[in-house]
């Protein structure tokens, strides 16, 4: 459909929905529903901007009346706003102020997993504002500390594997100062704890990504023993490639046999004899590099092509200055 079309059937929406002889409150639940379904699986920008009308009109229908029907349509904005692709922090920061309007309106009318949802969508924000230094790491944890205290392992694993998740990302996001190394364990730690939640059968998109991010964490841990956590983080890799396969998630798998292959390159080949170096554990690094570089190249993402040319090139120099076994 048009997008100038598009638009003039929202706006034709919600012209019918003000003449019909139905409730306030069903002409707002109507306005919710079509936003709603706006925001599910959208295929371009323009039907999440309609959402937004639809939710400010809503909105406007409210004034100050219907607490419960408005705190919903300021969170459903929060959320379409925070999912348009923008470049800057605008977006992010309307967002921010439709979270932080709706929440005391949810906190005294609605469910607590309502609350709890829009607890962790306004750390979202939070999360994505911080990296254009528009908020803190610490508000962002906050809020998904007490989204925690509804979405609990045993009732809700899943959101509570993405909120361990998101608050672990979190932990490795903040700047360390010298000597600061907790963050990084406490990230570890995380990532684990949520793992007791979830299982390959009955999560097994939560646990790889829980898997895979266990492996970043690990590769980059400040420890005494760096060689154990880099075995320990191929492990966890391992475990998140049961799921991410190159036919079924084709750049999930490459970003996870990149990280992989990163591991094996600081990884001896004979753990009791480390001055004896690794050239089995850097060709099959190579491997995996050059298969995640075809992955992404075939699939647009031209950057980490680069990148993990760049490292194709350094592991090549490598090898090359290293004597081949005598028969």
């Amino acid at each position: 459909m048009d997008h100038d079309l598009a638009d003039e059937v929202v706006r034709a929406a919600i012209a019918s929905i003000e003449v019909e002889s139905a409730t306030l409150v069903e002409k707002l639940e109507m306005l919710i529903e079509m936003a709603t379904g706006l925001q599910k699986k959208p295929k371009h920008a323009e039907q999440l901007w309609q959402a937004v009308t639809l939710y400010e009109r809503a909105i406007e229908l409210c004034e100050n009346s219907q607490p419960l029907l408005k705190g919903r349509s300021l969170a459903g904005m929060g959320t379409a706003l925070r999912t348009i692709p923008d470049e800057g922090p605008g977006l992010l920061l309307r967002a921010k102020t439709c979270y932080e309007t709706a929440l005391p309106l949810l906190q005294e009318h609605a469910s607590p997993e309502e609350i709890a949802e829009a607890e962790m969508n306004l750390g979202l924000v939070l999360q994505s504002l911080a990296g254009f230094h528009q908020a803190n790491l610490s508000d962002s944890i906050q809020a998904y500390q007490r989204a925690l205290r509804v979405f609990t392992g045993d009732s809700y694993p899943q959101e509570h594997a993405i909120l361990q998740n998101n608050i672990a990302i979190a932990y490795l996001s903040m700047p360390l100062t010298e000597g600061d190394d907790m963050r990084q364990a406490l990230a570890v730690q995380t990532f684990r704890q949520a793992l007791q939640w979830v299982t390959l059968i009955d999560h097994p998109s939560e646990y790889a990504m829980l898997q895979n991010n266990l492996g970043n964490a690990l590769q980059y841990l400040p420890s005494v023993h760096p060689v154990e956590n880099n075995w320990q983080a191929v492990q966890a890799y391992d475990e998140a490639l049961k799921v991410r396969t190159a036919r079924d998630m084709p750049i999930e798998y490459a970003n996870t046999i990149a990280n992989k292959a990163n591991a094996l390159m600081n990884l001896p080949d004979d753990p009791q004899h480390p001055e004896a170096g690794n050239p089995r554990h850097l060709k099959a690094a190579q491997t995996y590099y050059q298969e995640a570089a075809e992955l992404f190249q075939h699939y647009g993402r031209f950057e980490q092509v680069e990148a993990v040319q760049q490292v194709l090139q350094e592991i090549a120099a490598e090898l090359a200055v290293i004597p081949s076994p005598v028969d």
